[in-house]
């Protein structure tokens, strides 16, 4: 009975992790996949072979000696102009990361004369789906309950169900 018991308590335990884990979507994206970030890759292409999320992360991977990670506004991308940039990434080591944490479309740019030839992204991110709808109000009810019910008696009740089960089978 303790070999059983023990393997029900082990799986119900893992089964009860995997309830409560949060669902992780963010991607990290290599900009011009295996290429990089660097001449002679069409970036129109690549990012619309893409679907950017709010959360993903863009990893700009590229000779800090040659090109470099600057976020301009749309007017600017389309002149290649580097002057105004709305925030410059290269930090000097060719491996620079950006999060796409805001809504709207972002434009990227290398403003060492590579902008010319095509070296320039731009990044639309998919809609946000929409929250989901409200319940109506319950009286009476705090959101320390709610959170009691969602993350602890849920699986406390499958734990114990497994349990249960495990131990009616010995019987």
């Amino acid at each position: 009975m303790g070999r059983s018991t023990t393997t029900a308590v082990a799986i119900a335990f893992f089964a009860t992790l995997v309830i409560m884990l949060p669902e992780v979507s963010a991607r990290r994206l290599i900009v011009g996949g295996s290429m990089g970030w660097t001449t002679n890759v069409n970036y129109t292409l690549w990012a619309g072979n893409q679907t950017f999320n709010f959360g993903d992360w863009l990893f700009f991977v590229y000779d800090r000696n040659q090109n470099d990670v600057i976020e301009v506004n749309k007017t600017n991308y389309e002149t290649c102009n580097a002057e105004h940039p709305v925030h410059n990434y290269t930090t000097g080591a060719g491996r620079d990361v950006v999060e796409l944490n805001v809504t709207h479309d972002r434009y990227f740019i290398s403003s060492k004369g590579s902008c010319y030839g095509g070296m320039k992204l731009h990044v639309h991110l998919a809609p946000l789906s929409p929250p989901p709808r409200a319940a109506p109000a319950k009286s009476h009810s705090s959101s320390l309950t709610v959170v009691l019910r969602s993350q602890l008696v849920v699986p406390a009740v499958v734990t114990i169900a497994a349990i249960w089960d495990s131990l009616l089978v010995r019987v």
